[in-house]
């Protein structure tokens, strides 16, 4: 397959399994575009997808946000009382001389997840508008390159991993940071299964294609 330019890497789709290319073909709504290959779902249509991502990602930001306003946990350990909360756990970190540690863990469970849920509600916001045709372009490359960096499952389950240790040794109470950060977790799992980045692309040269921009 020859390409004359760089614009025609968009009409161009790899499966995530077994790295099968394929050129994209219109869907109609509803319908999926299987990988010829091994059958995963390379993308699909949905009218109502801007819709869902943008009540999504605005929720999943808001949940973040109280995530990290509040207490996580309240530790008392023979009558002493510790508060813990996500921003402090980052500083404590770079209190006790972990620098590297202290920085990656910020950029993977806090800057990243922020990024990629801010960049999400713009994307959307942008596509619902019908505007921004370069700048929507841009923030699905960015967000091509992020994405796999996300973290924020991962700290959470060493979060309980770290409870079942402690509760042995400690009274546990579980703060309002607690619950909305499963309820942001679960969100990020979510879109991370329901809306993929193919689809995204997809929708937006449909849109833009009404309006006469190619």
């Amino acid at each position: 397959m020859k390409l004359e330019n760089e614009e025609d890497l968009d009409h161009l789709v790899i499966c995530p399994k077994c790295y099968t290319l394929h050129e994209e073909v219109p869907v109609e709504n509803g319908m999926k575009a299987l990988c010829r290959a091994c059958g995963t779902v390379l993308y699909r249509y949905d009218v109502k997808l801007i819709d869902y991502g943008l009540s999504l990602s605005l929720s999943g930001l808001i949940f973040f946000i109280l995530a990290n306003l509040f207490p996580l946990l309240r530790i008392e350990i023979l009558g002493h009382e510790q508060f813990i909360t996500l921003p402090k756990t980052f500083i404590s970190l770079f209190d006790n001389g972990f620098y590297a540690v202290g920085l990656l863990c910020t950029f993977l469970i806090f800057i990243f997840p922020l990024m990629i849920f801010v960049l999400n509600l713009v994307l959307f916001l942008l596509l619902k508008l019908k505007k921004g045709y370069h700048f929507s372009r841009e923030l699905l490359i960015l967000l091509s390159y992020i994405k796999p960096w996300n973290m924020s499952d991962i700290f959470f389950i060493s979060i309980l991993v770290a409870l079942v240790k402690l509760i042995g040794y400690a009274q546990i109470y579980m703060g309002a940071s607690f619950w909305t950060l499963i309820i942001f977790v679960l969100i990020d799992l979510y879109i991370n299964k329901r809306i993929q980045l193919s689809e995204i692309w997809m929708l937006r040269k449909r849109i833009f294609a009404l309006k006469g921009i190619k």
